[in-house]
């Protein structure tokens, strides 16, 4: 494709802004119409010439049928005449009968290959006929596409929502598209996106994946407002892992799809976000941090808090619930809003750091 453009490579002279709402119907984008009336032109040309084409054959099939006739039907009196002549053989020398019959056999030959032509003849006919309506339907199909491309290079938006435009390479940089861009074909330049139904589009760790199930919930958490906070659901969970950006090979990632479930006007699309998919949950108990707590040295071994009281630190049993690699559930043996050390305490001292009021949330 060196030397110059394509016919292939189209140039945007008009695009609508980055943000802007848009209506079902509404022209987007429109891109130079140069190549494609080109090559719309071309198939007209060729379509004309098809069809002088198609009515010449049309023409000189019926002169060849006329003319086969004719020879029919001229092979025909040559062996009616002939026949004729051989019953003046009683009136004529021998050597002019033999050469009648000679004459007759000769005809009736000619006329019995003729005969034995005519299906054959009609059927190269038929088939020379069927080509060239093959080829002139074929014409007219380009010629419909040719036309169906021009009018392409206006583009609609097919549903109401959000121009949202991509970005494209523009020396050392990536830039939103903009007019006079020339793109590839097949290039994604623009979507069409409904801001009340939006969807995240996000990755989780291979050694998780299998933790993750379609329709679980999650708190959506975007980077942009923080503090904000809204529930989405899973969807889609990839089958097919990828790379993990510009990390080795060996980190794989699978892409999952989430759905905002209550929308925020604040919202807009290729904001960050960051999803906590709940994988179980518990009501009761409360949350406390992983390391404040301790097993008991045992078959089995049984998990126990330091709890700080008026007196100091008192080791107290409880009963876990779920955990993950940051906090546990606490589901007996601790109440909200109870001080627990994140180390062992010294004896008969205080403890240098402590966890004051743990959570009491839904579930980790």
């Amino acid at each position: 494709m060196s030397g110059g453009g394509s016919d292939f490579m189209q140039v945007i002279q008009e695009i609508v802004p980055a943000g802007k709402l848009v209506t079902k119907g509404e022209v987007v984008a429109e891109f130079d119409t140069q190549y494609q009336t080109t090559r719309l032109d071309d198939q007209r040309s060729d379509m004309e010439q098809s069809a002088r084409g198609l009515k010449a054959l049309e023409v000189q099939l019926e002169v060849s049928r006329s003319q086969n006739r004719f020879a029919l039907q001229q092979a025909q009196a040559v062996v009616d005449k002939a026949k004729l002549d051989l019953k003046t053989t009683p009136v004529l020398s021998q050597i002019q009968a033999e050469r009648l019959k000679l004459q007759l056999e000769e005809a009736e030959a000619q006329l019995k290959q003729l005969k034995a032509e005519e299906p054959l003849r009609r059927a190269s006919e038929v088939a020379e006929w069927r080509q060239a309506q093959i080829q002139f339907a074929t014409t007219q199909t380009e010629l419909k596409r040719a036309e169906e491309n021009v009018q392409k290079m206006r583009m609609k938006a097919p549903m109401n929502g959000m121009a949202v435009i991509q970005k494209t390479r523009a020396g050392s940089e990536f830039r939103q598209i903009q007019q006079g861009d020339q793109l590839f074909p097949g290039q994604l330049f623009m979507q069409i996106v409904d801001p009340s139904s939006m969807l995240v589009a996000a990755a989780v760790n291979q050694a998780d994946s299998d933790l993750i199930r379609i329709g679980a919930k999650a708190h959506l958490k975007f980077d942009a407002y923080p503090g904000m906070e809204l529930p989405g659901r899973v969807i889609s969970v990839g089958a097919v892992p990828r790379s993990g950006g510009m990390r080795g090979d060996y980190m794989k990632e699978i892409p999952v799809y989430l759905k905002i479930e209550k929308m925020d006007s604040r919202v807009i699309p290729d904001l960050s976000v960051s999803a906590d998919v709940v994988i179980s949950s518990e009501a009761d108990g409360v949350n406390v941090p992983l390391e404040s707590v301790f097993w008991e040295q045992g078959s089995p071994a049984k998990p126990f808090v330091y709890v700080r009281t008026a007196t100091g630190f008192e080791r107290r049993p409880i009963e876990l619930g779920l955990t993950n690699n940051i906090k546990a559930r606490v589901l007996r043996g601790l109440k909200a809003g109870e001080p627990v050390a994140l180390e062992p305490p010294p004896a008969k001292s205080a403890p240098n750091r402590t966890a004051s009021n743990p959570s009491t949330g839904s579930g980790v």
